[in-house]
């Protein structure tokens, strides 16, 4: 007979939660149970009831708390932390309560991040890109002015590079060459 594989994943209440492995990782029931305070056979019409985990309960062979193989009632693993999150706090022995609803608040946390962190992503990459495109916007804008004065000033420079003594002359010696207009750059060739 092979030996059964078994990992410990968790502990309630001081008792080992051991995942069985024999080419499918499962739980027993009754160590929880037990470890609860919960009646098994409670669980186990609960369990066999519900629509989902029904059909998934089997006899497997299991490591008892005693260290000696058993066959127990199982469950999937990845099914027990529903199961868990299920089980009524005010039903459990006394000091296994707080962690059970340590345990319980923790799962309605891990639903609402995991229904609403799309959404919160979303969210969030929407108003970062608003705030962005505010920026480039903005800097479009100084863009565009800077171009503008850009132009004109080497339009400007044009017409100083252009200039000659004569027209400095012809000006009275001076270099108000341009009107008031052309000095802004608003002015043709």
């Amino acid at each position: 007979m092979n030996k059964v594989k078994t990992t410990t994943v968790a502990k309630i209440n001081q008792v080992d939660i051991l995942v069985i492995e024999n080419g499918e990782k499962r739980v027993a029931i009754r160590p929880i149970c037990d470890a609860l305070g919960v009646s098994i056979q409670g669980q186990l019409d609960k369990l066999k009831d519900d629509p989902i985990l029904g059909s998934t309960i089997k006899l497997s062979l299991t490591v008892g708390a005693d260290g000696r193989e058993r066959e127990m009632q199982t469950i999937p693993y990845m099914f027990v932390f529903g199961w868990l999150f299920r089980i009524d706090s005010r039903n459990v022995k006394e000091e296994a309560r707080e962690t059970v609803l340590k345990y319980q608040l923790e799962c309605y946390k891990a639903l609402y991040y995991h229904f609403t962190s799309y959404a919160e992503f979303v969210e969030q990459k929407q108003k970062a890109i608003e705030a962005q495109m505010e920026i480039v916007d903005d800097a479009s804008k100084s863009f565009n002015t800077a171009k503008d004065v850009m132009g004109d000033a080497k339009k400007v420079l044009l017409k100083l590079r252009k200039l000659t003594f004569e027209d400095f002359d012809a000006e009275n010696r001076q270099l108000n060459l341009f009107s008031d207009e052309d000095q802004k750059g608003g002015f043709d060739e």
